[in-house]
């Protein structure tokens, strides 16, 4: 999930449901005197490792859909630069004093890429399609909570809530669909799966399956032409032929690994071809247990993996130090992160004697230890293309077997990790990485009733305890109440162990210095992408 799933994935919550003013046109940046001149042209070609499952949001869950389809599609808002929510295909909005009722104020003349006006229509078929039974999405709690949608005239939509709901203002910035071309039919057989039509600043050239993304700049965007012309994705699963091709000038974009950042990077030659960002990602990267597997049901040997494994060995071995220990699904600095919470750390001597009270006491000729006739071995998954996280695995497989388990890794391409292992649970163990959102609301990867099919607690977690607290969480505007409960979340979460949370990586992209216009902000780099641009003295394509 390239790093940013993660994914992903793109959980949109945010609690703000305070009145709330509208956001300004947004202005082309006007260049200082003796600086470069925007101009419109040339492609910049970014190199991902998986490819898009489906292009409609609702029906994917991986980060390369969602990176594809975010240049396609808006919501109604959007995070800016700061994370902040500001308007998107709405206009403005106002919140009543009870923060049940969220009217927005659509824009006006915006038109989806085929020519068609955007209306409240669409707004009100997303939602309806979203909470559709026969809809498999991953997203759909969120507006279940919605008493009431309405149109109330092409550019007015409104929802009335039946309760406080703190991620309601924030659900609204995921995808609105086209109703024109969707209401009436069986969604999951649309063609817009590979040739989607979004009210976005790019739209779908050419899908080569396996190979390449390619999309064109939306001339009618309704925030203006974007300046590059073309937003060219490369499918390479494998990190290291990714950099060859960034320095051979097949690339302009990618994400590198630790070790490419800090060391293969610095010459004055790359140095004056490419420009590197370096800042903490959202997201974090975890060991998650198949909690239906006989091997994880005890909390116990969960603890005791935990406590096998050196998560500051992988800080340092394998992120360079660049990077920091997760202790639960939060970032820390942000204010649900409980700095009090700190699960198990590094003991072996403590993980033999959990492991021990789990009946794990005998070892065979091998040194693994046995339990009713049965060794304890089982295998890590991970998907191909992130060097970090084999190499994490790889780690954890000696540490696990200084203490009596036996570990596989096995490495499998993106695709075929989704549809054959992690959407019907055919797994142990994984290592993968989720996107933490602004919002800390964990109804969709943790509460007990998200751990059907293609839903996102793939591992299985039921915990009452957890579910009433994501719920109360949810359903207060109070910021102190939502915290407590938050805190609470984390310190069953170390207990339980359900993951063992590793590191939360740095983001390290490097970009073609012929773009100008990048401004590194809390919300990374990429959020004002369509101001990007090359001087025309620069484009080469």
């Amino acid at each position: 999930m390239k790093g940013k799933f993660a994914a992903l994935l793109l959980l949109l919550t945010a609690a703000l449901l305070s009145s709330c003013d509208s956001s300004s046109p947004r202005q082309r940046p006007v260049p200082a005197r003796g600086a470069d001149i925007p101009a419109y042209g040339d492609a910049l070609v970014d190199g991902t490792i998986g490819e898009p499952s489906n292009l409609i949001p609702i029906l994917s869950s991986d980060s390369a859909s969602f990176d594809v389809a975010g240049l396609i599609y808006n919501g109604l808002l959007k995070y800016d630069k700061e994370l902040k929510l500001v308007g998107d295909l709405a206009e403005s909005w106002d919140v009543s004093r009870d923060g049940l009722i969220i009217t927005f104020h659509l824009r006006h003349g915006v038109k989806w890429q085929d020519g068609v006006e955007f209306t409240s229509r669409d707004v009100l078929y997303t939602y309806r399609i979203t909470i559709d039974p026969k809809t498999p999405t991953a997203y759909a709690e969120n507006f279940k909570q919605v008493k009431q949608a309405e149109a109330v005239d092409p550019y007015t939509f409104r929802v009335t809530y039946g309760k406080p709901f703190a991620p309601a203002l924030a659900s609204w910035a995921s995808a609105i669909l086209p109703a024109h071309l969707l209401e009436g039919k069986d969604i999951t057989k649309s063609p817009l799966s590979r040739n989607p039509v979004g009210t976005g600043p790019y739209r779908l050239k050419e899908w080569v399956a396996g190979q390449k993304v390619v999309l064109e700049s939306y001339h009618e965007y309704f925030e203006g032409r974007p300046y590059i012309d073309r937003y060219i994705y490369r499918i390479i699963p494998d990190s290291s032929t990714m950099y060859m091709e960034l320095k051979s000038g097949g690339l302009d974009m990618m994400a590198l690994t630790p070790v490419q950042f800090a060391r293969q990077t610095n010459s004055a030659k790359f140095t004056s071809r490419f420009r590197k960002y370096r800042y903490p990602s959202s997201t974090y990267v975890y060991l998650g247990y198949n909690l239906r597997h006989p091997l994880f049901k005890d909390r116990k040997v969960r603890q005791a993996l935990t406590s096998a494994i050196n998560k500051e060995e992988i800080i340092q071995g394998v992120l360079l130090g660049m990077g920091q220990i997760a202790h639960g699904p939060y970032k820390p600095g942000t204010w649900a992160y409980s700095p009090e919470v700190r699960d198990f750390g590094y003991n072996p001597a403590k993980a033999r004697e959990l492991l021990a009270e789990a009946g794990w006491k005998d070892r065979n000729s091998e040194g693994t230890l046995v339990k009713n006739g049965r060794p304890f071995r089982f295998t890590i998954l991970t998907n191909q293309g992130n060097i970090e996280r084999l190499k994490a695995a790889q780690i954890i497989q000696q540490r696990l077997k200084d203490v009596g388990i036996e570990v596989k890794i096995r490495v499998v391409e993106w695709a075929s990790f989704l549809s054959q292992f992690i959407d019907p649970g055919n797994f142990e163990a994984v290592i993968l990485g989720w996107t933490i959102t602004p919002d800390p609301d964990l109804f969709d990867v943790w509460h007990s009733s998200k751990t059907g099919p293609k839903e996102l607690n793939f591992i299985g977690f039921k915990n009452p305890e957890m579910d009433s607290l994501i719920e109360k969480g949810r359903s207060t505007f109070d910021q102190d109440k939502r915290r407590e409960c938050y805190f609470r979340i984390q310190e069953i979460l170390a207990e339980e162990q359900p993951y063992t949370f590793l590191y939360v990586p740095d983001a390290l992209p490097v970009v073609s210095a012929r773009f100008h216009g990048i401004k590194p902000a809390p919300a990374g780099i990429t959020y004002n992408f369509i101001h990007w641009y090359v001087p025309k003295a620069e484009q080469v394509y």
